[in-house]
């Protein structure tokens, strides 16, 4: 079963390389008591020697009042991402950045392991539309899978949709895409150079033609089927140059009809007197029921249903305060999964025709472990649990009836169950931190599965282990962590370690194979997640610890996290590097800033690092629900605190790289610009902080292969270099 939407990321939270061409000379690279030295030529330079970073101007006259105190901005011109200065500025730090990337002599070495990393085909789940099968494969290194068709699992495949054809680069991906009902007819969304910004084209599967249908300026929407036609979402188109940073605002509901002009759409619902909600549709499989949900943050929806045919939308709920996620109808019944006086989620169903909360039905009651998610296959409901970070699947009959648990081939990271409501099949994917994603074949009447695909990557994973401890913050809160490296490994506190982190939203962070970690893993380093508060790992509660003016405590949860490595011998001060993206390069800002000590390399991605000025920017304001705004006096008192940006103190700063991308248009590329020229300017340490902005690419999704590798690289590179571990890569 599937609700017939396709949400791309509309959690709309806050999870690369340079096109100049270096010129490398020979390197050689040597130990000399505690200091890296690389001798380029008959130069050398240490690399505890401070660089030299490109000027950045300051404007001291830019400043803002905040409810009575003065805070200067003097970097303020860098959020102009179009100037000719702006331009300019990011042409010389991407110079010296890469001129010092490129100087590292195993970046090579790098490189070429995780392309023999890469080179595997990787396949997702099959799914059916219509009368056939369809899934992605890439080959290995193509920038971006391939859409195929299969009449049968064992048919040759047919090629239904290739996006590496949609630029020359790679940098043009599939955005989303929904079959209709007869499964003929294929709508999908390019976005253009990782921008969130969406346009949606139809395609004829049986002829491979496209209509001549263009759907402009989707953003943050679903395309959802009904009849001839679909329902997405959009913004007004962008006035002059603020496609990639102007506020997002007034977002509406439309259904196109096939074979017409975008201008003949029909408006289904707008909310003019609120600019700042979102509104998403989706529709029943049988097309019986059109859903439509609002929100006003990352958090929390109003929920509107109208049964097609009728003239109007009922209000089910209209409050922002609960979390509504239909799950599909089961005739006039519809189930929904929330977190409504339920803080770990339930299933309750609602009765169209008789749908006040009073008349609410609870099928599934809440439990101590979360619920994740929840897929209709064969008549039976297959609900996803949360299990100290780690999935488990239970199985019910339509009326909640528990029948029995899916087995699972250990601890690790469930895909959602695809499949039909009246099928007798269904496939899910199956990943660990040291196990590639494998995909399964489920008999949903034996409830047996079989293996259908595995990978075929050159890599061991009998050689390492991951194991899950559990910590104490500094308020005595106990948070789980999950440790992955070599069996032999030897806990004398010397090894290179990458703490990975996120903390918000009500995202978890699961055990998942990740390529890029592979090289950390194969050089006798350690890779761990911690499942701070802030993140849905132990359901809204846990969440909520971790928002507004309780963020301290996700700050707090990481440093401990830290601490507990380097208690238990896994590593050291100057072994140890913290890693996190969007709202989680907010975590490794605020974290270097709070314990600069504790660690030796810092990797802040996309980060959200102006806390008082996000909200005015794309889809910032969204986000308030977890961090709050500084235009309420209460909420400036705890943002200017631990605001990356504004807590940059004369100190030395361990090693950073910061990256961003110049097309990120949900953080916007002038959080990371503003923070590194500050810290450029600040740092009275001899360690590197350069920034890294990756061209034609936006917020890390339709990344193509190319540059995630070269990114991976210089990550790995980075971190290596500056722990002074002189690495020597041989392939195990």
């Amino acid at each position: 079963m599937k609700i017939k939407i396709v949400l791309f990321f509309l959690v709309i939270a806050c999870c690369i390389s340079c096109n100049k061409k270096m010129i490398e000379a020979p390197i050689v690279i040597d130990e000399v008591k505690e200091e890296t030295v690389i001798k380029v030529e008959e130069e050398t330079v240490t690399m505890k020697t401070k660089l030299v970073y490109p000027d950045t101007r300051k404007d001291l006259t830019v400043k803002d009042d905040y409810h009575g105190t003065e805070i200067a901005d003097p970097y303020r011109w860098l959020e102009d991402d179009h100037s000719e200065e702006t331009v300019d500025w990011v042409k010389r730090q991407n110079e010296v950045t890469f001129d010092y990337l490129h100087k590292i002599p195993f970046r090579k070495d790098l490189i070429g392991r995780l392309t023999e990393l890469w080179n595997y085909p990787k396949y997702s789940s099959p799914f059916k539309e219509g009368d056939k099968y369809y899934f992605y494969k890439n080959d290995g290194l193509q920038n971006q899978s391939v859409l195929y068709s299969i009449k049968t699992l064992d048919d040759t495949p047919k090629l239904v949709m290739d996006p590496n054809k949609l630029s020359e680069d790679g940098t043009s991906s599939l955005g989303g895409m929904s079959f209709n009902k007869e499964g003929n007819l294929l709508a999908y969304a390019i976005s253009e150079g990782g921008s969130d910004w969406r346009t949606i084209k139809i395609r004829n599967v049986e002829t491979g033609q496209d209509y001549d249908d263009l759907v402009e300026w989707g953003k943050f929407t679903g395309i959802s089927w009904a009849g001839d036609g679909f329902y997405y979402s959009r913004y007004p188109e962008p006035v002059g140059d603020g496609e990639l940073s102007d506020k997002n605002e007034f977002h509406k509901l439309y259904y196109h009809k096939v074979g017409t002009p975008q201008s003949e759409d029909k408006l289904i619902y707008a909310d003019t007197g609120h600019p700042q909600r979102n509104v998403y549709a989706g529709t029943s499989e049988d097309e019986a029921f059109l859903f439509v949900t609002a929100t006003e943050s990352t958090s929390g929806n109003a929920l509107k249903i109208q049964r097609l045919g009728d003239s109007e939308l009922k209000t089910i709920y209209d409050k922002f305060d609960s979390d509504f996620n239909v799950v599909d109808n089961n005739e006039s019944k519809i189930l929904i999964l929330t977190n409504n006086n339920a803080p770990n989620k339930k299933i309750i169903s609602i009765d169209y025709d008789n749908p006040s909360m009073e008349n609410w039905k609870e099928i599934i009651p809440e439990v101590a472990e979360p619920i994740r998610s929840v897929s209709i296959v064969g008549n039976k409901l297959f609900v996803s649990y949360l299990k100290d970070a780690s999935s488990q699947v239970k199985v019910f009959d339509m009326k909640g009836k528990f029948l029995t648990n899916l087995d699972l081939p250990g601890i690790g990271s469930v895909s959602g169950i695809s499949g039909k409501k009246e099928g007798t099949e269904g496939f899910y994917s199956f990943t660990s931190f040291t196990q590639p994603s494998t995909i399964y074949k489920l008999d949903t009447e034996t409830m047996e599965s079989e293996i259908f695909r595995e990978s075929e990557i050159d890599f061991d994973a009998s050689n390492y282990i991951t194991k899950q401890e559990w910590y104490t913050s500094k308020d005595g809160t106990k948070v789980p962590m999950f440790i992955t490296h070599k069996k032999d490994l030897k806990l004398d506190g010397t090894n290179p370690t990458l703490l990975y982190g996120y903390g918000g939203f009500n995202i978890s962070l699961l055990p998942s194979f990740q390529l890029t970690r592979l090289p950390l893993l194969e050089n006798g380093g350690v890779y761990v997640v911690a499942n701070i508060r802030g993140g849905g790992e132990f359901g809204k509660e846990w969440h909520e610890a971790g928002t507004l003016g309780q963020k301290q405590n996700v700050f707090d949860d990481f440093i401990g996290a830290a601490e507990h490595l380097i208690e238990k011998n896994y590593t050291n001060p100057n072994k140890l590097a913290v890693q996190g993206g969007s709202n989680g390069g907010l975590l490794v800002g605020a974290c270097v800033n709070q314990r600069p000590d504790l660690f030796a390399v810092g990797f802040p991605a996309v980060g959200v690092l102006d806390m008082l000025r996000y909200h005015q920017f794309t889809i910032g304001w969204a986000w308030a629900g977890d961090y709050g705004r500084s235009d309420d006096p209460e909420a400036f008192d705890y943002l200017i605190k631990y605001s990356p940006i504004h807590n940059v103190e004369k100190i030395d700063y361990p090693a950073i790289l910061v990256t961003t991308a110049d097309h990120d248009d949900r953080v916007v590329p002038a959080h990371s610009f503003k923070y590194a020229a500050t810290l450029q300017e600040y740092n009275t340490g001899s360690d590197p902080v350069l920034i890294r902005i990756e061209t034609s690419a936006g917020h890390g999704a339709g990344k193509p292969t190319s540059k995630r590798i070269e990114e991976a690289a210089d990550i790995l590179s980075f971190m290596f270099f500056n722990m002074g571990e002189s690495i020597s890569y041989n392939k195990p």
